[in-house]
């Protein structure tokens, strides 16, 4: 009897069940939480529309992996950091944070949460939890240049700039240079605005260009003003960050988009696999963050196929816009013939070329 209880016994330490109503099943992993602070309104087009595109890219790529959510109308400076430190505590472990003004907040919050990562989007600043990136806006810029001096009537066009940062210098140079690549007596009279978004401003100030004998115009703002008060006056006028032609769909003449999908879903899988770090990340055309289209009506098909063989070399880095010579607006040489402006320059850029009328705000 014994024997054969000693039998059983030891058969019973080789026996696994198969279920057992008391084995606790293993805890699903939870989602990762991805957070967007946005610093105007989310609308049908615009900065923070392309990177609400870019957070659906994520959503759509990594669906029950990833829980994201985002703030919109932030102001730039303490309310940011504010918001910024909150999404960090709500237990959110990557925050994208696409303004320039939010660079500082974004580093100090950073210091704070050593185990969340930050995305400091137009920022130049990096932490070991801190990464940067930016799009060279200035190829597009160029690009639609290029369709500007071909359209152009009066050889003026309008600039309404938001803040005299290098990025802003950044177009503004990138797109006379284009319009006098075939139009040399193109000119670009500026108008600063000290905001990114404004439209009342935004308008006034296409209305001012307009009024001094722009017939097209360009913007580095955030709302869709400055495309609809070229429409409203029957002039052309270039879109950027989005098409923009529900808004202005005889007026626009080419859009400079930009496209982040690719670089957060990127950015999300990296931190998924455990392989994130705080890079420092600058795409242009070539890696499709930059793109100029969406060509309006009045555009004739040789000016598109110019535009867009351009775009192909700028892509294949045959063209580079700051390409020598290249003089400032007050006459002194900035760059010599043939020689190619390094990144570093184009970065810590502080002048205005020849062809643009007006001064860097200060």
């Amino acid at each position: 009897m014994y024997k054969n209880l000693a039998a059983v016994l030891a058969a019973a330490c080789f026996f696994t069940p198969a279920f057992s109503q008391t084995a606790k099943a293993p805890k699903p992993q939870e989602p990762l939480k991805v957070a967007f602070v946005y610093v105007t309104p989310i609308s049908e087009a615009g900065w923070v529309h392309q990177h609400e595109q870019g957070r659906l890219a994520v959503e759509a790529a990594f669906a029950g992996k990833v829980k994201t959510t985002y703030v919109e109308n932030v102001p730039e400076g303490p309310d940011s950091e504010r918001v910024i430190r909150d999404l960090a505590r709500q237990g959110n472990k990557l925050i994208f944070t696409p303004s320039f003004g939010y660079m500082e907040p974004t580093l100090k919050v950073a210091k704070e949460f050593p185990d969340v990562k930050f995305e400091s989007i137009t920022g130049y600043k990096t932490a070991p939890n801190v990464a940067v990136a930016n799009a060279r806006y200035y190829e597009g810029r160029y690009l639609a240049g290029i369709a500007a001096g071909r359209m152009t009537k009066t050889n003026v066009a309008g600039y309404v700039a938001g803040f005299p940062i290098p990025e802003v210098l950044q177009g503004i140079n990138a797109f006379t240079l284009g319009m006098r690549s075939v139009n040399p007596k193109a000119q670009v009279k500026i108008v600063w605005l000290d905001t990114w978004f404004d439209p009342p401003r935004e308008r006034d100030a296409a209305m001012t260009l307009l009024n001094q004998g722009a017939d097209v115009l360009a913007f580095h703002s955030a709302s869709t003003a400055v495309m609809a008060a070229a429409q409203e006056r029957g002039k052309m006028a270039v879109a950027y960050h989005s098409d923009m032609r529900k808004v202005a769909p005889d007026a626009q003449i080419v859009a400079v988009t930009h496209h982040w999908g690719d670089y957060y879903v990127s950015r999300v899988q990296a931190v998924l696999d455990g392989k994130w770090k705080p890079d420092n990340f600058w795409g242009g055309v070539k890696q499709a963050m930059v793109r100029a289209g969406d060509f309006g009506p009045k555009v004739p098909q040789a000016v598109r196929d110019e535009v867009l063989a351009r775009q192909g070399d700028i892509a294949k880095g045959k063209l580079k816009p700051f390409t020598g010579p290249i003089a400032d607006n007050e006459g002194k040489q900035v760059l010599p013939a043939g020689k190619a402006m390094t990144d570093e320059q184009i970065l810590s850029m502080n002048f205005l070329v020849s062809g643009v009328q007006g001064k860097i705000a200060k």
